[in-house]
């Protein structure tokens, strides 16, 4: 099962370059072209070599803590590995946390390194051909979805090979040491979303407010001083951040699964003694079918091809139904070999409906999204006609309507819990906590696609953004435009589609969060009661804990996007020839201020969310409610974390579409009072959708991964 798994990882990294050296094989433009992508390619490897260098320093410092709480701080447990001495499992829980962290670096910096050489071959691709185009964007994007996904399998599948080869360890307690790997990935997530938002939207906000609003030149004008960081931005943001954040889901997932079918299996063997019986077959189902999907996900990027009169959303749809029905099959076929569990002959297909209502769950949250993002639908019109009336009226109807999305996937995620759960509970007794795990697998099956398909709208992006300022004719703009169109599309699902699958995986880790106090205590942990005061106040501590990181997190926007603005309009006062087209603005300036705003911004709300369960653990530990404290702290905080993530996302996606509807000759159309009016919403949804609301996802998961690590400090 093991070497499957690491085969078919080193695979998937395999077609990664191979698809990546296939992009950077095509046609590169012309020499205008080039010069705007240079400049591109500049600024973003310039903004990630500084924030990768303090998220490093800020690595090395968690990775000590962590040392000395395993080494000298925490008591000792009954239940720890006799096989290895105190020292030795500090040791392995840093190495672990630092193994996760640098293997998500690399995901996330490998996939930016390609999607910003992969802009400018999309934009000569389209000169062409439409279908060129977009097969050079989502391979582009492919590469970023299969070196995250694959790294994720191949870091957790390593460690525990390694663990498993070289130390005498119950097979069993494995996935207790590995539990850093988890919180390394998480942890580099959060700062990399949270930098790479406050970056893209500093420099969006910028840029529009004085170049759309005030001077009134069209988007992505090579007039406007902030044009290339914020062009920038989409890949700080959008690739590297977004590649982060679903290589921590995967990765927690991943050990927070094993942990549950370590504790299922076990139960399983002990009620049945003498019979045959595969435990490590349980608890690496979740590595198996993760390999599977990898698998799936590679024949969906492959098979996309549109007609040059197509909507070329048609066609990425067309290549994840794929994926997403091969995901089904690979699943239906690992549960049936490796989940047969002694006296449960039904067992194995109870199970595999419940990874077929995480695949169904995945699905449905991407058309919901849709629905409440896309302007043909009511949601995105309604905000569009109240912006004839001015800003104040789009902004309290976007308001509405990002509140009235949180009811549909609420719904989704209701049920998606409930019906699993029931399907493990009846499958096996005991089993209902690991029906859910197996639901959040599948939702996570088809990540790799899902992946390529997000970074595809930053990398159309970029390409519109070639296209116009190298003064390309029209007929090619227009083509650029479609795909653009389909990525901002695709960029809003992927949102939904992370939220959805960070409220399945917080419960599943926050089970596992459970199972490991009770392995730890020898005791069963299955109730938290709120009655009690204490516990009480840490749920509202976790709910509070939302609100704040939020509010740093769009604060930090605010306050870059003030110095770009300044240096916008400085730039046209002192050089009217700008504006006329006859000066070239300084690009690199705009560039410089957003990366130390970014840089500087991202530290306080990653800290907050770093610290603040660790403050509320050891603080009430004190009273003897360590661990039921941090579990409500967990508990209500995930549920919060759901909810502001995704009314931030959809709402913030739903004032973007305004805009452009407007911009398609609704309403007076571009330059009008309304578009001023959609402008100014987009404005206040820009923070909204790619800062905060993306953030939250991983801190939502970053809660549960730093409590997992740290758990024995609490007890």
């Amino acid at each position: 099962m093991l070497p499957l798994v690491l085969v078919v990882s080193v695979l998937a990294l395999l077609v990664a370059v191979l698809l990546a050296r296939h992009v950077i094989g095509m046609d590169n433009g012309t020499p205008e072209m080039r010069v705007i992508s240079d400049a591109i390619q500049e600024g973003a490897e310039a903004f990630l070599k500084r924030q990768y260098r303090t998220i490093g320093t800020l690595s090395v410092f968690v990775g000590a803590i962590i040392f000395v709480i395993y080494a000298f701080v925490r008591a000792p447990s009954p239940n720890d590995p006799t096989e290895v001495s105190r020292t030795w499992l500090a040791l392995s829980t840093t190495a672990s946390f630092f193994f996760g962290a640098a293997c998500s670096a690399v995901a996330g910096y490998v996939g930016m390194f390609v999607s910003i050489r992969s802009n400018i071959r999309a934009a000569s691709a389209a000169r062409t051909s439409l279908n060129r185009a977009l097969q050079a964007a989502l391979r582009g994007g492919a590469v970023s979805g299969l070196f995250v996904v694959a790294m994720s399998l191949l870091g957790v599948g390593g460690l525990y090979a390694i663990l498993e080869a070289f130390t005498a360890i119950p097979v069993q307690k494995i996935p207790l040491l590995i539990v850093g790997y988890g919180f390394g990935a998480s942890f580099v997530a959060l700062f990399a979303q949270l930098g790479g938002g406050i970056y893209t939207k500093a420099a969006d906000v910028g840029a529009d407010l004085v170049g759309k609003v005030e001077a009134g030149i069209p988007e992505d004008d090579p007039r406007n001083p902030a044009v290339i960081a914020d062009l920038v931005g989409d890949n700080v943001g959008d690739c590297a951040g977004r590649g982060a954040d679903l290589f921590e889901s995967t990765a927690a997932e991943n050990i927070g699964a094993m942990i549950l079918g370590s504790t299922l299996a076990l139960r399983v063997q002990a009620a049945s003694p003498g019979v045959a019986f595969s435990i490590v077959g349980v608890m690496l189902f979740p590595l198996v079918v993760r390999a599977f999907g990898l698998i799936a996900s590679i024949v969906g990027i492959m098979v996309v091809k549109a007609r040059e009169d197509e909507d070329p959303m048609h066609a990425l749809n067309r290549g994840y139904w794929t994926a997403a029905t091969l995901a089904a099959i690979g699943f239906v076929g690992g549960t049936y070999w490796l989940l047969q569990f002694p006296g449960h002959p039904d067992a194995w297909w109870h199970f595999a409906l419940a990874g077929v209502i995480g695949i169904a769950t995945s699905i449905a949250f991407v058309y919901i999204t849709q629905y409440y993002t896309e302007y043909r639908y009511r949601p995105v019109r309604t905000i569009a006609s109240a912006s004839v009336t001015g800003p104040a009226t789009n902004i309290i109807a976007g308001f509405a309507v990002a509140l009235e999305c949180t009811a549909l996937p609420t719904f989704t995620i209701s049920a998606a819990i409930i019906a699993s759960y029931w399907l493990g509970k009846t499958a096996i007794e005991g089993g209902g906590l690991f029906g859910t795990a197996v639901a959040t697998m599948g939702m996570l099956g088809t990540a790799a696609y899902i992946l390529a398909m997000d970074t595809f709208g930053p990398i159309t992006d970029n390409a519109g953004g070639i296209i116009e300022m190298s003064k390309q004719p029209e007929a090619i703009r227009v083509k650029t435009d479609r795909l653009d169109a389909v990525g901002n599309t695709t960029k809003a699902l992927t949102k939904g589609y992370a939220i959805g699958s960070a409220a399945l995986a917080a419960f599943l880790l926050f089970s596992a969060f459970m199972d490991e106090v009770g392995y730890y205590t020898g005791k069963t942990f299955d109730t938290v009661n709120i009655a009690k005061p204490e516990i009480f106040v840490g749920g509202l501590l976790g709910a509070m804990l939302v609100f704040w990181f939020s509010a740093l997190a769009i604060d930090a926007v605010q306050k870059a996007a003030v110095n770009v603005i300044k240096e916008v309009r400085r730039q046209f006062a002192e050089d009217p020839g700008i504006l006329k087209g006859t000066s070239r603005p300084n690009y690199g300036r705009a560039v410089d201020i957003v990366t130390i705003g970014a840089l500087k911004a991202m530290v306080a709300p990653g800290l907050l969310a770093v610290g603040m369960p660790i403050a509320v653990g050891v603080t009430f530990r004190l009273l003897g409610l360590g661990a039921e404290t941090v579990a409500a702290f967990l508990m209500v905080g995930t549920i919060g974390g759901i909810l502001v993530a995704t009314m931030l996302n959809n709402g913030g996606g739903a004032w973007d579409n305004a805009k452009k509807y407007i911009e398609t000759g609704e309403y007076g159309g571009k330059g009008s009072f309304a578009h001023k009016a959609g402008v100014v919403g987009d404005t206040v949804g820009d923070p909204f959708k790619d800062t905060a609301g993306p953030s939250l996802h991983v801190l939502i998961k970053l809660l549960s991964t730093v409590t997992l690590v740290l758990a024995p400090l609490f007890i």
